[in-house]
């Protein structure tokens, strides 16, 4: 009998540290109500605009996107006042992230972020076969100057995510200046997925990004946009930082159907800021409800907050609660928060069933 060879080929170096990443839970076990709070997405959808433009972009499925997405560009830089060649669009802005980690980190070298920030900053640094570097926070915000301590002459990444995501919390973009022009070796990439929701004049660090050599700012779709679906994602910064992101990235990484999509919804100002207002009013109603049943949290700056309970348990068993009555939640021990969970801001009788549940529960203790 002939053996099976076995595989003599193995991942790169790195490759292998990268745990699985998983997603915020959809479904529950035999019930059809579910109320999903579990992803930060926008409770209101994609704007009709955005609809229409999708349905008439699926009438031609069959033809191949833009390469250069010259008018996605170009209406991302009327909206935000940027300069539509400092512009790449990706696969969300996590495609933007692993870009930077390919064409700037690699062995030998490292890629730092703060201790609560986006899991996906160590998966590309992983994959690129860079080091992931923790720098400590500041009672769940962002430290500057720990930062700036952890860096050493192989920091080549600084991620910062602001606001930040699980906590919401949220920097001075003086300080985020500071750290720039303390770490001229490396790249500052601001991660401003939720800049929308900061308020209708916030920049995310677009002048930053614009002004200084190595920052560089990355945005999405899919949070205020609410095209979670679609996959589309932007960065921004120095012209020869993205002529190298250029030369990596796909030329058709985006489809017809996202591209024409995205462009409605970033044009569709009127939807973004009712859902900016909205989700500012009902943010301040519900972190306010669970505080006085006894569950405290920072001032979110995003669409979510980051409910703080005494220990692990008990935050287990109130996530167990909330799913007892069809209600999804984050869980982020992952995070290194297992004492907390991390709550989506829905509509309002989304947001007034979550606490009444959360006080039922606290008020059982």
């Amino acid at each position: 009998m002939t053996q099976t060879p076995s595989l003599q080929v193995t991942p790169q170096p790195g490759i292998m540290e990268i745990a699985l990443y998983e997603a915020g839970s959809a479904t529950l076990s035999g019930r059809s109500d579910v109320l999903k709070l579990s992803s930060n997405e926008n409770p209101f959808g994609p704007s009709e605009k955005a609809r229409e433009a999708v349905a008439h972009a699926a009438q031609a499925m069959h033809r191949y996107p833009s390469t250069d997405h010259a008018r996605l560009r170009a209406a991302i830089g009327e909206v935000h006042g940027l300069d539509p060649d400092r512009i790449i669009c990706g696969v969300g802005s996590d495609e933007i992230i692993h870009f930077l980690c390919q064409c700037y980190a690699g062995p030998g070298t490292e890629v730092l972020f703060t201790e609560h920030g986006f899991s996906m900053y160590r998966i590309s640094a992983l994959a690129a076969g860079a080091t992931p570097v923790e720098a400590p926070e500041r009672e769940r915000t962002t430290d500057i100057d720990a930062l700036i301590a952890a860096t050493t002459p192989a920091t080549r990444l600084v991620f910062v995510a602001n606001p930040n995501n699980p906590t919401g919390t949220m920097i001075e973009t003086a300080e985020l200046e500071r750290l720039a022009l303390a770490v001229p070796q490396a790249v500052l990439v601001i991660d401003a997925a939720y800049a929308e929701y900061v308020s209708a004049d916030f920049d995310g660090g677009a002048e930053l990004a614009t002004r200084l050599p190595n920052v560089v700012m990355t945005r999405t779709f899919s949070k205020i946009y609410g095209l979670g679906g679609l996959r589309v994602g932007w960065g921004y910064g120095p012209r020869p930082i993205i002529d190298v992101l250029n030369r990596i990235r796909g030329p058709f990484n985006l489809s017809n159907v996202a591209l024409e999509g995205a462009e409605a919804a970033v044009l569709d100002r009127a939807h973004v800021d009712h859902a900016r207002a909205e989700n500012a009013r009902m943010r301040d109603w519900l972190a306010g409800a669970l505080t006085r049943h006894g569950v405290p949290s920072d001032p979110s700056h995003a669409n979510f907050i980051l409910a703080r309970f005494a220990d692990e348990e008990t935050a287990a068993a109130c996530d167990a609660a909330l799913r007892e009555d069809g209600i999804i939640v984050r869980r982020v021990g992952g995070y290194g928060l297992p004492e907390c969970l991390r709550i989506t801001v829905g509509d309002e009788a989304a947001c007034r069933r979550v606490a009444q549940v959360v006080g039922r529960f606290m008020a059982a203790r």
